[in-house]
């Protein structure tokens, strides 16, 4: 298949296949008489192990082990050592992302709440999780 037509296979463009290319994430395709590229499954594959992987937060660079992975026969990019090390190492990424977010999430609460009590307004602290009864129970008189 042509550049194009893996470009919209994969859902991609041709500029970035292009530069999967020269960063070393797919072999150079063979060329047809006319000059153009031609690529095969296996080019196709490895394209959308490569967007798979971006799609939930990989660089490029962390794309490597996977694509390797591939193309030494594997069944699956993420069949390798060196590919769960990478999932171990973003894992830890996100890990910290997330401790570093909740102490911000923490300071604002803190200092929400102290804005309000200088400001005399009650704190609300609704719990988005429970659900108002639609039909408060009336009193007897």
């Amino acid at each position: 298949m042509r550049i194009g037509e893996l470009a919209q296979r994969t859902g991609t463009t041709t500029r970035a296949l292009r530069f999967y290319e020269s960063q070393g994430l797919l072999d150079a395709p063979h060329r047809t008489s006319n000059g153009y590229r031609e690529y095969d499954e296996e080019d196709l594959r490895l394209v959308n192990e490569i967007l798979t992987l971006q799609t939930v937060g990989f660089t490029l660079e962390d794309t490597r082990p996977f694509v390797a992975c591939l193309r030494a026969g594997n069944e699956s990019g993420d069949s390798c050592v060196d590919s769960i090390e990478v999932y171990r190492r973003k894992l830890a990424e996100v890990d910290a992302c997330l401790s570093r977010l909740s102490a911000v999430r923490t300071g604002l609460h803190e200092k929400l709440a102290e804005a309000l009590t200088r400001q005399d307004v009650p704190v609300y602290r609704a719990d988005p999780c429970v659900v108002a009864d639609p039909l408060p129970a009336l009193e007897e008189h």
